[in-house]
C-alpha cells in the first residue's frame, strides 16, 4: 500500500464496513422477519424475493453504466448513504403496513427501496472499492474483509435483538447508514483523481463501449457461470435461515441460533478475503471460479442431505471458504478478459444482474417447491442444476492469457530436455 493513501485504506474499509452492517441488519433475517412478523408463506415469500431481484435486475445496469461515468465521483454513494439512513422509516412505517395490507403492493414498493439501497448498492460499493484498490495499490481483498466484518458484526446482534423488538434490526440500519455518510465526506478523492489520470483510465466510457460486451462470446460465458451457479445459489440462500430455524424446538431458537451461526461464519470469510488473494493468484481467475463454484455445490447438496441442525451448520460455514475466492476470482476475471474501464458495469451486469434474473425467474417457483415438496427435496433438484452449470463453465470459462503463456513456454523448454534424456539413455 502506498503511504499516501493508508488514511484513505482504512476510510474505505469503513464504508464497506457500514454499507454491510447496514445490508445484514435489515436483509440477514429478512425472510424470517416476512414469515414470523408479517405472516407470509413460503411462496408468498418467493413472490417477494422474486420482486426484489426483478427491481435489481433493473436498476444494476444503470447503476454500473453510471458509476463508469462517473469514475471515482462519490454521487452514486451519497445517494446510496441516504437510503440507508432511510432503511427504519421506511420498513416500519411504509413497508411492514402495505405488506400486511397488500403484499402485490408492498413488494413492488419495498423492491424499488430495497434495490436502490441494498441489492444493486452493493454491486457499486464493491466495484468503486476495487477501482480505489488499483489506484491505490492495495488489496481488494484485504479491505473487503472489513465488508465481511460488518455483516458479521450485525448479524451477531440482529439475531438476539429480533426476538426482544424486530424494528431494533432496521434501526440499526439507519444507524449505519448515517455513519457511511459520514465517513464517505471525509474521503478525499484528489489523489484518487491524480492516480487515475496518470493510470490511463480517464478516457471515458462511451455507450459504444459498452454495447460491445454483448458482443463477446466471453461475455456470455462469464454470465453463464455467474446465473446457473452463483445465480441458483443466491436462490437457495434466501430462504435457508428459516430452513435452519426449523431444526430447533422453537422459532426463537432457532433464529437466535442463526444469528450466531452467520456471524461466526462471517468472521471466518473475512479472514480467509486475506487468503483468498493468494489461492486465486495460483488457481487462476477461470478455475477460482470453478472452486468456488465446487464448494456451492457441495454445501447445497449437503444441505439437502443433511438431517440434523449441526450438519445444516457445517454446511452453512462452507460459504465462508466460497464467497472470498469468488468476490477476488470475480474481479480477477474481469480484470484478464475485460476493459478495466468498465469494470463497474461487468460487476454490476455479469454478476449481480445474472444472479437477480436467476432469482426473478426461479425464487416464485422455488418458494411454491418449499411449501410443496419441502427444502430438502428443493435443494437437492437446485444441486442437480448447479453441476450441470459448473460443467459447461469448465469448458466455456477462459484460461487467463498470462496462464497459457506460461504453459506454453513450459512446453518448449520440456521438449529439448525430453530429447537431451533420450540421448543420455540410449544404448
Amino acid at each position: 500500500m502506498h503511504l499516501p493513501f493508508k488514511r484513505e485504506y482504512w476510510l474505505v474499509s469503513g464504508l464497506l464496513f457500514f454499507f454491510f452492517f447496514a445490508w445484514s441488519s435489515s436483509y440477514s433475517l429478512f425472510s424470517i422477519w416476512l414469515h414470523r412478523v408479517i405472516g407470509l408463506s413460503g411462496t408468498e415469500t418467493g413472490f417477494i424475493f422474486a420482486a426484489n431481484a426483478i427491481a435489481a435486475l433493473l436498476i444494476q445496469p444503470f447503476y454500473g453504466a453510471l458509476q463508469d461515468r462517473l469514475g471515482l465521483s462519490r454521487k452514486l454513494l451519497v445517494w446510496i448513504g441516504a437510503l440507508l439512513a432511510c432503511a427504519a422509516p421506511f420498513a416500519i412505517h411504509v413497508y411492514a403496513g402495505l405488506l400486511a395490507h397488500n403484499v402485490v403492493l408492498g413488494a413492488l414498493v419495498g423492491a424499488a427501496f430495497l434495490a436502490f439501497a441494498m441489492l444493486a448498492g452493493v454491486g457499486v460499493i464493491e466495484s468503486y472499492t476495487e477501482r480505489l484498490s488499483r489506484h491505490a495499490g492495495f488489496e481488494f481483498g484485504t479491505t473487503r474483509m472489513w465488508g465481511s466484518l460488518g455483516w458479521a458484526a450485525a448479524t451477531g446482534v440482529v439475531g438476539v435483538v429480533f426476538n426482544i423488538d424486530p424494528d431494533i434490526a432496521f434501526y440499526m440500519s439507519s444507524a449505519a447508514g448515517l455513519a457511511f455518510l459520514l465517513i464517505l465526506s471525509r474521503l478525499d478523492m484528489d489523489a484518487f483523481r491524480n492516480h487515475e489520470a496518470q493510470g490511463g483510465e480517464s478516457t471515458p466510457v462511451r455507450t459504444a463501449d459498452i454495447l460491445q460486451l454483448l458482443r463477446l462470446p466471453r461475455f456470455w460465458a462469464f454470465s453463464l457461470f455467474l446465473t446457473g451457479v452463483a445465480g441458483v445459489y443466491m436462490i437457495y440462500e434466501q430462504q435457508f435461515p428459516v430452513y435452519f430455524a426449523s431444526f430447533f424446538p422453537t422459532p426463537e431458537e432457532g433464529t437466535r441460533a442463526y444469528g450466531y451461526l452467520n456471524s461466526s461464519q462471517v468472521l471466518v470469510e473475512a479472514v480467509l478475503m486475506l487468503f483468498a488473494p493468494w489461492v486465486v493468484a495460483r488457481t487462476g481467475a477461470k478455475y477460482g471460479l470453478l472452486l468456488a463454484g465446487a464448494i456451492m455445490f457441495v454445501r447445497i447438496l449437503g444441505s439437502g442431505l443433511a438431517t440434523e441442525a449441526w450438519t445444516v451448520g457445517a454446511c452453512k460455514m462452507l460459504h465462508a471458504i466460497e464467497v472470498p475466492i469468488l468476490l477476488v476470482a470475480v474481479f480477477k476475471y474481469i480484470s484478464v478478459n475485460f476493459d478495466a474501464r468498465l469494470s463497474a458495469t461487468l460487476y454490476l451486469v455479469s454478476f449481480q444482474f445474472a444472479q437477480q434474473l436467476t432469482a426473478m425467474l426461479l425464487s416464485p417457483a422455488v418458494g411454491y417447491g418449499y411449501d410443496r415438496i419441502g427444502f430438502a427435496s428443493v435443494y437437492l433438484l437446485l444441486a442437480g442444476l448447479v453441476g450441470v452449470c459448473l460443467l459447461l463453465s469448465w469448458s466455456l470459462l477462459r484460461t487467463d492469457p498470462s496462464r497459457k503463456a506460461s504453459r506454453a513456454a513450459d512446453s518448449s523448454l520440456e521438449l529439448p530436455a525430453i530429447a537431451q534424456a533420450a540421448n543420455h539413455y540410449e544404448p
